[in-house]
């Protein structure tokens, strides 16, 4: 059974019950699925009912998955050092059931998945609508695609009201989309912060210090995390979480205090795979141990703080203060930290972050940026986490530069030439649907790799 099949599979809908009609006036927003998959939430009220729902069996999976999880890599009776996270966040849960409908098979396809062509015509309108900044044509374009197979629309759809700020509306179809699917619905994140006053397009780009956490968070990982805390222009640094297998108390010490200390420091934290080290860490706290470490409670708080994730926080400051018997730390979100929701395998080496909107007069600096990073290194890795939007001028001027990036040094038939400079990895990552739809249909997806975020 479905994780959402209460949510009137058809399956379980009364043969005999009719279709209710689509009130007159109402919102042109509201887009059936197929005949006879549900019934349409014709009311406010009842999307938000529905939501409640699916927000508590949400809930109810983790807790069911934690005790699973408990019990099948308990560490002594495996013999084994690697714990599996015990929470799977909703973005993986996503992941897996797109990889089983999908039938891909490794890492490296999953991501350029959601940037092949669509059986939904809309899709290719509706991106180059979106970067023209024709929105609400791009959303009427993306709605009437709704009732198919595809789930690319909705994906699109989700970014389009990430970018532009919609998040009632975003809720609005995460509940239509997990009914639909029966999978775990997209969460709301935070825009990303613009820093002393300026607007989101006009934020720092350029050269982004990352760290890539893998295998065990031991006390080793301070010597990754140093070169992030050495004084440096970039008010961005990034950290990948998504391989860490397994954490130590002192690991966790060693994290926490970056953390810390960038947060104070007024850095801006780009957290990638944040929810899955929130999936090792859970399985380490024991409600009533007092003489066990704080450590990763501690650090488990702080990651939620900068997640914005206020309800969680609240609850696991909580059981805290239960076990050990002092005062938990207080909910004060941070103003510059922001999530990477991409699925593509980390990698080491510094990104080059992209604004939140490429366009107009600063396309060529931005490009002329572009070049000389690449000069300096034999991947060149886009850092996409933070663009909402490129215009389609920029986008036409974008592409050749990375498709030249990628082939020099090749001769026409694609082989390495002697006495020319050595060609590069030329790769996007974290790319939003529409974005990534837009540079596919310009031909950037021959040369250069495009991973796209999944929902």
């Amino acid at each position: 059974m479905g994780f959402f099949s209460f949510l009137k599979k058809k399956s379980e809908a009364p043969a005999a019950a009719p279709a209710r009609p689509r009130p007159a006036g109402g919102h042109p927003s509201t887009v059936p699925g197929p005949p006879n998959t549900r019934m349409p939430l014709d009311t406010e009220a009842e999307r938000e009912r529905q939501r409640e729902i699916a927000r508590a069996t949400a809930a109810k999976i983790d807790e069911i998955e934690l005790e699973m999880a408990s019990d099948i890599f308990d560490d002594e009776a495996w013999g084994s050092p690697r714990r599996a996270p015990a929470v799977a966040s909703n973005a993986a849960r996503s992941a897996l059931v797109d990889l089983n409908t999908d039938g891909l098979l490794g890492p490296e396809s999953m991501p350029d998945a959601a940037a092949s062509p669509s059986s939904a015509p809309a899709a290719d309108e509706a991106a180059i609508l979106y970067a023209n900044g024709q929105f609400d044509a791009a959303e009427l374009a993306l709605r009437a695609s709704l009732a198919g197979p595809d789930r690319l629309p909705w994906w699109m759809l989700f970014d389009l009201y990430q970018a532009t700020g919609r998040e009632q509306d975003f809720d609005s179809i995460a509940i239509d989309y997990a009914s639909r699917f029966e999978t775990s619905p997209p969460a709301w994140q935070p825009p990303a912060p613009a820093h002393h006053g300026q607007a989101a397009g006009s934020a720092f780009s350029g050269v982004t210090p990352t760290a890539s956490l893998s295998g065990r968070l031991d006390a080793g990982a301070g010597t990754q995390l140093a070169r992030l805390l050495a004084p440096s222009p970039a008010a961005v640094v990034r950290l990948e979480f998504g391989a860490i297998a397994s954490a130590t108390p002192e690991g966790c010490t060693v994290l926490l205090d970056a953390l810390q200390t960038l947060r104070r420091g007024g850095r801006e934290l780009v957290l990638a795979g944040a929810e899955h080290l929130v999936g090792v860490l859970r399985p380490m706290l024991a409600i009533g141990e007092r003489h066990a470490s704080q450590a990763p409670w501690l650090l488990l708080l702080e990651l939620l703080l900068l997640m914005h994730r206020e309800k969680d926080f609240e609850e696991t400051a909580m059981d805290y203060c239960v076990t050990f018997e002092v005062s938990p730390p207080s909910f004060e979100p941070p103003q510059r930290s922001a999530l990477s929701v991409g699925t593509a395998p980390a990698i080491e080496g510094d990104r080059f972050l992209l604004p939140g909107a490429i366009g107009g007069d600063s396309v060529g600096a931005l490009l002329d940026a572009i070049d000389a990073h690449a000069g300096q290194h034999g991947v060149l890795v886009l850092d996409c986490s933070r663009l909402a939007r490129i215009d389609y001028g920029a986008a036409a001027a974008l592409v050749p530069r990375l498709r030249v990036l990628a082939t020099a040094g090749k001769d026409a038939e694609g082989k390495e030439s002697e006495g020319k400079e050595a060609a590069r990895k030329v790769e996007l990552r974290d790319l939003n649907h529409l974005v990534a739809v837009l540079l596919r249909l310009l031909g950037a997806g021959g040369q250069v790799r495009l991973y796209a975020h999944k929902y």
